[in-house]
Order: C-alpha cells, then sequence, then structure tokens
C-alpha cells in the first residue's frame, strides 16, 4: 500500500486556514465554510474534501497505545458541587511510579475530551508524570466521539459551571494518591485559556503551559505565582490581539514567564492530529514546556503545619 504525504499548512491557501479557524471556534457554521471554502477547491478537491483533509487524524497521530503495559490508565469520576455536580476525566501514571510524583492537568480544545488529548495524557504519564485531563463535556453525556457534533454540544456548556468544574478537578488532584504535592497545567486553544484562568486562581499551581490560549483579565494577573510558559503561534490574529496587554501586566506583576512563539506557526501547531501541526514547533514548545514543569514540580511541596 502506497501512503500518501502528509498535508502541511502549505497545502491550503491561507484564507481556507482562517475559514476553518473561523469554522472550529465557533465564529461561523460548517454550512457557511463550505460556501466560502468552495471558490478554493481545486481539481477533484471539494470544499468538504478541504474540510475533511483538515480534521483530526487521531489514529494516524496516536504516540502512545491505550493499553501500553508502561501505564495504568483509567477514568475517574471526582464531585464538583459549584460546577455541574458530578464530573468525569482521565488518568495516566506510570505502572511502576518509585515515589510521589508531581501531577500535570490537562486542558482540552473546544471539542471535550477527545482521543488526542487522552494521548497527550499518556505521553505526560511516559515522563514520569500523574496527568489527568477532565472532560467538560461529561455533564452532557462526554465527548461524543465527533469533532461536529463535540463542537455543538460544548456551545451548550455554562462556563461558569464549567470552570468551576477545572478547580475541582485541581482540588481532587492536589490530594491525590501517589502525588508529591506539587501541580502544574498544559493547555491548548480553549485549554489554554482555562489554564491561564487556573493561574489566576490557583496559588499553588507551580507552573502552567497555556497554548495559544485567551488571555486572563488583565486586574487578575497579579494574582499568577505560578511560573509562565505562554505559547503563541505567529499566525494568529484572534488570540494574539490579547497578548500585548497580557504581557504587560504579567511585567507589572513580576511574574515568571517566558514567551515561545515560532515563526510561520498556525493556531494549532502543537496539535499533530492535523495540517496545522509544525513538526519542529511543536517539538521545541513540548521540550520546552517537559523542562518548566520539571524545574518546577520535582521537588515535594512543604504542607502547611
Amino acid at each position: 500500500m502506497t501512503t500518501l504525504p502528509r498535508k502541511t499548512v502549505d497545502d491550503f491557501d491561507p484564507e481556507v486556514l482562517r475559514l476553518f479557524d473561523q469554522y472550529v471556534h465557533g465564529v461561523i457554521d460548517r454550512r457557511a465554510f463550505l460556501g466560502s471554502a468552495a471558490r478554493f477547491a481545486v481539481g477533484a478537491t471539494t470544499a468538504v474534501g478541504l474540510l475533511e483533509a483538515l480534521s483530526p487524524q487521531f489514529a494516524a497521530a496516536q504516540q502512545v497505545k491505550p493499553d501500553d503495559s508502561r501505564l495504568s490508565a483509567k477514568y475517574i469520576e471526582f464531585p464538583s458541587p459549584k460546577g455541574y455536580g458530578h464530573a468525569r476525566g482521565y488518568l495516566a501514571k506510570p505502572a511502576k511510579a518509585r515515589g510521589p510524583l508531581p501531577v500535570v492537568l490537562v486542558v482540552h480544545e473546544n471539542r471535550g475530551l477527545n482521543p488526542h488529548i487522552e494521548d497527550v495524557v499518556r505521553r505526560l504519564a511516559l515522563e514520569n508524570f500523574i496527568a489527568f485531563a477532565p472532560d467538560a463535556l461529561f455533564p452532557l453525556g462526554g465527548y461524543p466521539g465527533d469533532e461536529d457534533k463535540a463542537r455543538a454540544e460544548f456551545a451548550k456548556l455554562d462556563q461558569t459551571k464549567t470552570r468551576q468544574d477545572f478547580l475541582a478537578a485541581a482540588q481532587m488532584l492536589r490530594g491525590g494518591d501517589g502525588s508529591n504535592g506539587r501541580m502544574g497545567a498544559v493547555g491548548f486553544c480553549y485549554g489554554g485559556g482555562i489554564v491561564n484562568f487556573l493561574a489566576t486562581q490557583l496559588p499553588d499551581l507551580a507552573a502552567a503551559a497555556p497554548f495559544y490560549g485567551t488571555a486572563p483579565p488583565t486586574e487578575d494577573v497579579a494574582r499568577i505565582k505560578a511560573e509562565m510558559l505562554i505559547v503563541l503561534a505567529a499566525n494568529d490574529e484572534r488570540v494574539n490581539a490579547g497578548w500585548p496587554a497580557y504581557e504587560g501586566a504579567l511585567k507589572q506583576a513580576g511574574v515568571r514567564y517566558a514567551l515561545y512563539q515560532p515563526a510561520g506557526t498556525q493556531h494549532g501547531f502543537n496539535n499533530d492530529t492535523t495540517p496545522r501541526y509544525d513538526e519542529n514547533a511543536a517539538h521545541e514548545a513540548w521540550k520546552r514546556t517537559l523542562a518548566l514543569f520539571e524545574r518546577n514540580l520535582r521537588k515535594t511541596a512543604v504542607k502547611a503545619s
């Protein structure tokens, strides 16, 4: 069987990429995307074909199998009294952990806990972390197995309750079995915005890596105690518009932070299931994220007496 070369952003007109970004973030619907993208369809490629080519290919990008014997992975439920009442997520950790380990909270994009984010959780577990990703869609039945349906369901969430679910997840993880008491967070797109939010709400969050996420209100930035790694794409007008004010607030508050914004990248460049993936930039971003967690999370937290 001949394997076709993997598509990259270079295979798409920049306007198609812009339309796709609007579509996946709810600015336009599927019909509007297809109608606008039709003028870029060439030869046998249709507008539907463009959408399919840009959509995630989970199986092809999977790095760690769910049944990998090196890991212990399972779904767990936890209470969220200020949120939706009851929440669920995916937990992975080394099968043969030696001593307490740091915890990393992983926050998904605006489609819920899909196979890609579960794979990210397993990747972190192989780096000797306890990793946990809540599913914001659990109150509505969980990730439905279809990205379009997931986006539609996601729009129905009460984000005030959803944010409380993520805070409840952090509280649950603090006292989890095998934890050394130190926590980090990483999130992507919507999840990057949630990580920025969590950093303003959790004084014990030691490290945070929001990938191309919405900036928090500038008046809340002074509450951040975590070391921040801000990851932005080069071509991401929607998210990047908030960066100057965010950076100014970080500097004014004396927050430890670093910016990684690799040239030529698109929003979502770290997600290796889609053509927007940039291998070199993603590898460097992940390397810096792991280094952030290593220097901030490995030491054991001092418990208050």
